[in-house]
Order: C-alpha cells, then sequence, then structure tokens
C-alpha cells in the first residue's frame, strides 16, 4: 500500500492518474502503523540545501547572496565531513509535548557560529511541519566546529587521546550531536576505541559541552552529571565537591536541585534503555518523566538559585 502525505504534490497527482486506486490517504493509515512513520532524511537533505539560500526573504539582500547559510562540518574518524541530519525526540520551545524529529542546524556562509536550526516533525497532525528557530546574530552561539576545536584545545582530552594512539589503538571520534536544550544548546560527542586486531569499536568515552564547559566522562550518566555540576559551579552555585552529594548548607540555595538532576539524568538513561530494546511505550514514559523533572529545576532555579 502507498499513503501520501500531500495530496496536492505534482508528481503524486501523476502517480495517482497512472495508477488509479494504489495511493491512499495518509489519514486512512492504520493508527498504530502511523505511529512509526518518520520524516524521510533525504528529502528533508534536499530541503535544508535549499532554505540555506532561500530563507533571505529580501530581495537586495537575495540578489547579493549577504545572508546565506550552510550546513556546518564536525570532525568524523579523524576527518572532517558535513553534519548528516540526525533524528531525535525533544520538547520543542513553547510546547508541552514531546516531538520525534529530524534536526540540522545552520551557519552563516564561511563562519562557523550557529545562526539556527530546523526541524521536521513526524508525529501525528504535525507530520511534515517544518520548524525553524534562529539564535539571534548579537550573541555568540558556539557552532559544532568551534565546539571541536574546544574539544581539541581540552588538554585532558588531548592528553588521552595521544596515549591511546600510541598504544597501538585507533580512536574514533563519533558524531557530534546538537541538542537544543531551553535557552541553551547541549553538544555530545563519543570517543571509540578499536584495537588492531578487531573490527569492532567500543565505546570508550563521552564527551559533553554545555555552558561553554567541555566534560569527559566514562559514560553519559557521569558525563552528564558533571556538565551540569560545572554549569551550577559557573552559575555561582555552591555545591559539595563529592560527586552525589548535596548542595552546601547556604541561604537561598534549595537543597533539592541536585536530586531533581540526578533524577533528570535516571529518566534520561532509563529511556535510552528502553530505546534499545524497542519499548516506545516505556521510552515515551521515561521522556515524558524527564521532561517534568527538566520542568520541576528549571522552577527551583527561578526561585531561588543565585546566578
Amino acid at each position: 500500500s502507498f499513503y501520501t502525505a500531500d495530496d496536492e504534490d505534482p508528481l503524486i497527482k501523476v502517480y495517482q492518474g497512472i495508477f488509479p486506486g494504489m495511493f491512499k490517504p495518509l489519514e486512512s493509515m492504520d493508527p498504530e502503523l502511523r505511529k512509526h512513520i518518520r520524516y524521510p532524511i533525504d528529502l528533508f537533505d534536499i530541503q535544508r540545501e535549499i532554505f540555506g539560500v532561500f530563507h533571505m526573504q529580501d530581495p537586495t539582500v537575495f540578489y547579493n547572496q549577504e545572508d546565506v547559510w550552510e550546513i556546518p562540518t564536525e570532525v568524523y574518524m579523524g576527518n572532517e565531513q558535513k553534519m548528516e541530519s540526525y533524528y531525535l525526540i525533544m520538547t520543542l520551545p513553547g510546547s508541552q509535548d514531546e516531538d520525534f524529529l529530524l534536526l540540522t542546524p545552520f551557519t552563516p556562509k564561511k563562519k562557523n557560529n550557529m545562526i539556527a536550526w530546523m526541524a521536521a516533525l513526524s508525529d501525528g497532525e504535525n507530520y511534515g511541519r517544518l520548524v525553524l528557530y534562529q539564535f539571534p546574530k548579537q550573541a555568540l552561539t558556539y557552532g559544532p566546529m568551534q565546539v571541536e576545536a574546544r574539544i581539541d584545545q581540552n588538554p585532558d582530552i588531548s592528553q588521552l587521546l595521544t596515549l591511546w594512539g600510541q598504544e597501538g589503538s585507533r580512536v574514533i571520534r563519533g558524531n557530534l550531536l546538537v541538542i537544543p536544550i531551553e535557552n541553551s544548546i547541549l553538544y555530545v560527542e563519543p570517543l571509540y576505541l578499536q584495537a588492531e586486531k578487531s573490527e569492532i569499536p567500543e565505546l570508550a568515552r563521552v564527551i559533553v559541552v554545555y555552558n561553554n564547559q567541555v566534560t569527559l566522562g566514562i559514560s553519559l550518566e557521569e558525563t552528564l552529571h558533571r556538565a551540569v555540576s560545572q554549569a551550577m559551579v559557573s552559575q555561582s552555585l555552591i555545591l559539595d565537591p563529592v560527586v552525589g552529594g548535596e548542595p552546601s548548607a547556604v541561604p537561598g540555595i534549595p537543597r533539592n536541585v541536585l536530586e531533581l538532576v540526578e533524577e533528570a539524568i535516571n529518566h534520561y538513561i532509563s529511556s535510552q534503555e528502553f530505546l534499545r530494546e524497542g519499548n516506545w511505550s516505556s521510552y515515551g514514559e521515561e521522556q515524558k518523566r524527564l521532561g517534568e523533572a527538566l520542568e520541576e529545576l528549571k522552577k527551583t532555579e527561578s526561585g531561588g538559585i543565585k546566578r
């Protein structure tokens, strides 16, 4: 069976004329099956390339090509390459529910700072909807290659990569993920090790960049914990230096902040386990609880954390 998401598409109209009765409206698809459809990545990649030029609305700006956007590059397996679009489940700004979407960042032409990100939605009535979020031009938002440079400049990571290379293992830097969270950006990059006599890389470390802080850990859970703790310290929130400890007893600082962070991390880890198992119902429930924990953390921050 063939289902059409856009009956006004000229190519679909031609095929419908050649093969009458073959194409059905998307609304007639079985609801359980429709839950699993996703926006096609090849179509999205074409659209993002075109949109990088045709987002300009002013004729003079368009004619002079003054505001062209490009797909940023990243370091993958030691080489610089154009970033691939990737699927993500997240809550869009201003929304209460999670969406399954396909995302790509943009950078200005011949520049490395991030200027915008675009996403294609796949859920329910929003299937096929494209959304765009732009960053203010007067503020610097790090792009993928600027984040890669910060990772390269980190002495702990540089020393570790050099050591691994001398031991005869191959270091593989995985795809960099740009994940919008509220009004900030979280960057995640996995590091893999591949032995000379093995063809299967193993996850060795995870790098997280958040609030301009580069953090390295053995697992995603550990690295996220460190990254959030460092972000709190940079915002003048005094924490117990022991991992898992409580905030210091300082007047005006809520004691449940770190507990909420731990709760959010645990829900994220659980959701990823359910994702690997293909348990979508439990995955969605954990994502919902993650959003609730982050929302509660946001309320707590607005209610007394010193910035």
